[in-house]
């Protein structure tokens, strides 16, 4: 048998989870009221944040991302292509962001969810713009064969920032991957492996897996990370839950590489922003942020080497 206060702090969470539900605004301003959230943040507070790197065997590159309960597993596979004449020694990066429906109720089956084609652009644009791949590097055998690197995202839990985790799985994928060794053969045909391996160990693209111990790292320039931010009323709250994020609706992502470095401001919707000192606000949160990440993939890479 129940007793009396059991009875009551139960009365009381349905009342407040009712409450929740019928007036989520209000619900959330009362925590913002005391500069706190519901999950017990602080405003400018980003969730727990974990990278793991390698996490598909069968990829070139990838990497398992999780921020809050937000998680992303981002894949890399290699392949050998024609160069274009305009860069006949660039390789090419194409970005696929996918959201299979057991990323969130929202989505449903059969039904590809309507952010899915706006993240892969942002992805494929923040990538390009913030020169973290130089596509000469891609290059195997200029103006006849080039790599394209082919790079698929999955969200498994649409929790919120869904941006600023993807484009973290993106970064740490090419922080994992491993490009094979590529050369021409005497018959001007491309084939994985060094030109100093014998003809029969020599494996062509079209039928062989590369050799492992031939891949090469890629080097990159720079490493581009964002914090998305909720902006409402006096407040701003960093790093939004997907409940955050349908209660307000006013949300300003801010891109910045390693250096902190700005690369881009987006706002998709919502009121326009008259107030530059909110912006600013942002980017300082952002900045915080940056080192943040840094620090977590040095880590996740520190720890790759020592596997």
């Amino acid at each position: 048998m129940e007793t009396a206060n059991g009875s009551e702090d139960l009365s009381s969470q349905l009342e407040l989870d009712a409450f929740r539900r019928l007036f989520p605004l209000r619900f959330h301003e009362r925590y913002l009221a005391e500069s706190i959230r519901p999950d017990g943040r602080a405003l400018g507070e980003a969730r727990p944040t974990t990278v793991v790197l390698g996490s598909v065997a069968s990829a070139d590159g990838s990497s398992l991302v999780k921020i809050g309960s937000t998680t992303m597993l981002a894949a890399i596979k290699m392949e050998v292509m024609t160069p274009t004449a305009e860069s006949p020694d660039e390789g090419s990066i194409a970005v696929e962001f996918h959201m299979p429906p057991i990323c969130s109720s929202l989505v449903r089956p059969g039904r590809p969810a309507e952010a899915a084609p706006v993240i892969s652009k942002q992805l494929s644009d923040t990538i390009a713009s913030s020169g973290m791949v130089d596509l000469k590097e891609l290059c195997v055998v200029s103006g006849k064969a080039s790599w394209m690197a082919y790079l698929d995202i999955y969200c498994l839990d649409a929790d919120g920032a869904l941006f600023d985790a993807a484009l973290l799985s993106a970064v740490a994928a090419f922080s994992h991957l491993g490009i094979p060794a590529a050369s021409l053969n005497d018959d001007g045909r491309v084939v994985l492996g060094s030109k100093n391996k014998n003809k029969k160990e020599v494996r062509e693209l079209e039928n062989e897996p590369a050799f492992k111990e031939e891949k090469r790292k890629l080097h990159l320039n720079s490493f581009p990370f964002s914090l998305t931010c909720l902006l409402h009323k006096k407040y701003i709250l960093a790093d939004p839950t997907a409940e955050e994020e349908t209660t307000m609706e006013t949300v300003l992502t801010v891109v910045l590489n390693s250096s902190c470095q700005l690369v881009s401001l987006n706002k998709p919707g919502g009121p326009v922003l008259a107030n530059t000192s909110a912006i600013q606000d942002c980017i300082v949160l952002a900045k915080k942020r940056v080192n943040q990440l840094w620090s977590i993939l040095n880590e996740a890479m520190s720890d790759m080497e020592v596997d």
